[in-house]
């Protein structure tokens, strides 16, 4: 019998606005159910524009936010019943995110090292002895050093350092699930794959499951074993990320698929003219 690392039942939140004569709400999750089996690591996306829910629904997967309605489990435990400062630094422990913008993860006064520490000893319970050498190993996983960011701030990294270092800080803990929102967005393309890559490397070698949440059909692509993709809070699709991508059912899953092959073929007809556009994805 197989156990959920991370299991929605049904899962549903409901935002209200107006005033008591006049209001109304509406579904930014509607009717959401997923699991992840604990015993096999993998890489789940999940997929839709802006306003499609993906960033409300990374919100109460984190715990950061309730669900409506439907329930979250994490190792068989509800979210909701999670309370107290202890029980939600083990969940912190076990369940980690990964940010869009890496600048608003960090505070632009405060060396970026001392976030690694803090980290270290908060989360990790490293004694102060093992505190450089279990930084310093969280970064070297990402391919950097503590030599590299030791006394930096914020604005003396490059996006892709900054990013990898937030990647570096959640892996400390060592945590069974990692919630990447948007995490390479704000990364120069030519640093986007490395990291995607590195997502891989965790899954493979490290035995972490990742949800990554983005609009990037073509990395979601490269790097989910499943999917699913949300349109105005509920999920149009869901399967193996190859064969949904390769031949997706629902309309708006094509119109997805369809704005990234023109995009891709419009910029390689820029640099390699006309006819010789390469797809991202095969049809």
């Amino acid at each position: 019998m197989t156990e959920d690392l991370l299991n929605l039942d049904h899962v549903t939140r409901s935002y209200s606005s107006g005033g008591l004569f006049a209001r109304t709400s509406f579904r930014a999750v509607d009717d959401v159910s997923f699991g992840l089996d604990a015993s096999r690591p993998e890489i789940f996306a999940i997929i839709g524009e802006s306003g499609s829910g993906k960033t409300t629904l990374a919100r109460m997967i984190l715990n950061m936010a309730s669900a409506s309605a439907g329930t979250i489990r994490f190792r068989g435990k509800a979210l909701a019943t999670i309370r107290g400062r202890r029980a939600r630094l083990d969940f912190m422990r076990q369940v980690q995110p990964i940010f869009q913008n890496p600048y608003e993860a960090f505070n632009p006064l405060k060396r970026v090292d001392r976030y690694l520490y803090a980290t270290a000893h908060h989360l990790a319970r490293v004694s102060s002895d093992r505190m450089d050498s279990a930084c310093d190993q969280a970064l070297r996983q990402v391919g950097l050093s503590l030599a590299e960011i030791r006394g930096r701030f914020p604005h003396e990294l490059s996006g892709g350092q900054l990013q990898r270092t937030a990647i570096a800080r959640a892996l400390i803990s060592r945590p069974a699930l990692l919630v990447a929102d948007e995490p390479v967005s704000m990364v120069d393309a030519s640093l986007r794959m490395s990291i995607v890559y590195l997502f891989k490397t965790l899954r493979d070698e490290f035995g972490m499951s990742i949800v990554y949440i983005t609009h990037d059909l073509a990395t979601a692509y490269y790097i989910s074993d499943r999917i699913i993709i949300m349109q105005k809070g509920r999920v149009v699709e869901a399967g193996n990320a190859r064969t949904v991508l390769d031949a997706p059912q629902h309309p708006y899953s094509k119109l997805l698929k369809s704005a990234v092959l023109s995009a891709d073929s419009a910029g390689a007809e820029e640099t390699t003219g006309p006819g010789q556009g390469r797809e991202v994805m095969s049809r």
